[in-house]
């Protein structure tokens, strides 16, 4: 679908906000930085800025809806023959190798978790984020493995928000020292590794689509 005028002024609008409002967190910290500065800043007004962001957390976690059903996404286009887990391994890997910014790998990555890490506010809605994620797959893994027995769809939703995590925060680790983005991309490809030798089989295989 066509994206109409008006839809891209709005959204053009939202992310000029959201791009002010991170350039002043990062320079001034999140709770120092108020929405008035923002809106001031953004020449627009505070209604409006709440308008596209009901809360002031939304404002520098703009890519939480996308990052709430960005697994989801992944086991849903997974390919024939192709278990939830082994799409989202590959998904990652190629994030990863790609050095992409998605998963932290640039150089302004450390001011940015530093802004979270200074902030109680922050870090609670990026844990409430983390939860959504989690059982949005879960709902997504009982949709499209069909009926199970048991829980096994909770524990394979688990696994794999525990690796999507484990990588995300072992990059944040290390780009937090300020490392080269492509030296952690490396280490990081053999994290993966090593996390799909953890998971083990019946996370691994489970799930795998078949051709229609």
């Amino acid at each position: 679908m066509t994206e109409g005028l008006r839809e891209r002024k709005k959204r053009q609008t939202k992310q000029r906000i959201s791009d002010i409002a991170t350039g002043l967190f990062v320079e001034h910290g999140f709770v120092t930085v108020t929405v008035a500065e923002i809106a001031d800043a953004a020449d627009v007004s505070v209604n409006t800025v709440y308008n596209y962001f009901p809360a002031k957390e939304d404002l520098f976690l703009d890519r939480g809806v996308e990052m709430v059903d960005r697994l989801s996404r992944w086991v849903r286009g997974r390919r024939v023959g192709e278990s939830p887990a082994a799409a989202v391994l590959r998904e990652l890997r190629v994030l990863v190798e790609g050095v992409s910014p998605t998963v932290g790998l640039f150089a302004g990555y450390a001011d940015f978790m530093k802004v979270i890490a200074e902030s109680p506010a922050l870090r609670s809605r990026l844990w409430a984020l983390q939860q959504e994620s989690l059982k949005d797959l879960e709902t997504t893994l009982r949709e499209e493995a069909g009926p199970v027995p048991g829980r096994l769809p909770e524990l394979v939703a688990g696994q794999l928000t525990w690796a999507y995590g484990t990588v995300f925060a072992w990059i944040g680790a290390e780009m937090m020292a300020r490392r080269v983005p492509e030296e952690v991309s490396r280490e990081a490809l053999d994290l993966l590794d090593e996390l799909e030798d953890v998971l083990g089989e019946q996370v691994l295989n489970y799930g795998i689509r078949t051709a229609t």
